[in-house]
């Protein structure tokens, strides 16, 4: 195996100008690959980091029975809530754990009016992590035990013609299904540049909704945030196992329609890294196909020296798998590299699609930062020698099935 693989490394480098063209292939493939690859992760933790800031928190506990209605937002509460917030907080990868009152409603202005999700928050614990607070367009946020205050977006605003300090009137249901209604005055108007997700979000001071619906000193969930939007997986089956009068799940349950459109994206995405592998295996076939064709009267001394056919394409097929892992490695620290050189100068600028990908495209902000792992990195890098060997194995074979006297006459 030693001889065979210094003949290999040494036959790569002998028509140095063949193998330098494959290398530049399989490295700017690669690079291509990690880039494209590390601009769909960052997309991802974008999107998802920032749908937990907007819709509650990477975690939400709530009542028995909730999970079943969830997409009727019951008014269950919580039987100690206070219990859940210490079992949250104790974990060190829970950033903040917020009661809320939410369910559904109805904001009216005159003769119009929306359907709407109303949530009732404390302002002081979400204020620091919020989406909204964070992109305030007029007015402010909400203040802590706040009355009649109603914080909108641009969508609904623009939608019923509300401005700040305006009076609406937010309709729903107490925990007895009674129908409630306030008048608020909207202090505040956030825009996160999603129109249809504005429409369909308010928020009121917790306060104020435990006495729109009758819940005296009660709440509904409490939104649970973490550092990182992977870190779900660890901290989920700790809670469930410590809060086991509650149910416990992850946004990814409670929202799976932002889970679906993700798995869309990447399904498309897995789509087009492919077809950049294959160019890059392609160009390696016809490469190693070269090689064989050039190198015929070699393989014709080979053979009449006593190498055996396997032996000869074992030759082929090395030579092609050092090429693949050659330019694997120098491909995967260009990618790393240039995925570095890119977040350090700020990363890449969204600002130019403002408006442009509906609510996915706006959860992702104006700025995207490339991001990537050494275990990605090390899957790309394989799969482009395994590509590399499997490319090289059709001309190997072809190599292998030469006869030494035909071999030798070949001009």
């Amino acid at each position: 195996m030693g001889k065979s693989f210094k003949l290999a490394w040494r036959n790569m480098w002998r028509n140095w100008r063949r193998t330098a063209i494959a290398l530049v292939a399989i490295v700017l493939g690669l690079v291509l690959l990690i880039f494209f690859d590390g601009f769909i992760q960052g997309s991802d933790q974008a999107i998802f980091g920032n749908a937990v800031k907007i819709y509650g928190g990477n975690l939400q506990v709530h009542a028995p029975g909730y999970r079943d209605k969830v997409r009727r937002m019951p008014l269950l509460p919580l039987e100690n809530a206070d219990e859940v917030v210490a079992a949250a907080t104790e974990r060190p990868e829970v950033i903040a754990a917020a009661k809320r009152i939410n369910t559904g409603g109805v904001v009216l202005s005159g003769d119009q009016s929306l359907p709407v999700t109303i949530t009732a928050i404390e302002p002081d614990v979400e204020g620091p992590h919020s989406m909204q607070a964070a992109n305030i367009a007029e007015g402010r946020y909400l203040l802590e035990e706040e009355g009649d205050a109603i914080l909108i977006g641009r969508g609904l605003a623009d939608r019923l013609g509300l401005a700040v300090g305006d009076r609406t009137t937010l309709l729903g249901h107490s925990k007895h299904e009674t129908l409630r209604q306030r008048t608020m005055t909207v202090v505040g108007i956030y825009d996160v540049g999603a129109p249809d997700l504005e429409k369909s979000m308010v928020f009121i001071t917790l306060p104020e909704a435990q006495s729109l619906y009758n819940l005296r000193d009660q709440v509904t969930e409490v939104a649970i945030l973490l550092e990182d939007v992977n870190q779900e997986v660890a901290v989920l089956p700790n809670l469930r196992q410590s809060l086991t009068g509650y149910e416990v799940d992850s946004w990814k349950t409670l929202r799976p329609e932002i889970t679906e459109t993700m798995n869309t994206k990447g399904t498309f995405t897995s789509l087009i890294g492919l077809i950049v592998v294959m160019i890059a295996s392609i160009g390696i076939l016809n490469l190693q196909l070269m090689a064989v064709f050039e190198r015929t009267r070699e393989m014709g001394v080979l053979a009449a020296m006593g190498m055996k056919g396997r032996q000869i394409m074992g030759i082929f097929l090395l030579e092609g798998t050092l090429i693949g892992l050659v330019g694997a490695v120098i491909g995967c620290l260009l990618g790393v590299g240039l995925l570095a050189a890119v977040g350090a100068a700020g990363g890449v600028n969204l600002s130019f699609a403002s408006g442009m990908g509906g609510d996915i495209m706006a959860l992702m902000g104006s700025r995207l930062y490339p991001a990537t792992t050494p275990a990605s990195v090390f899957a790309r890098g394989a799969i482009v020698v395994v590509i590399a060997a499997l490319a090289s194995l059709y001309p190997a074979w072809q190599a292998s099935r030469k006869e030494p006297a035909a071999a030798l006459h070949h001009v």
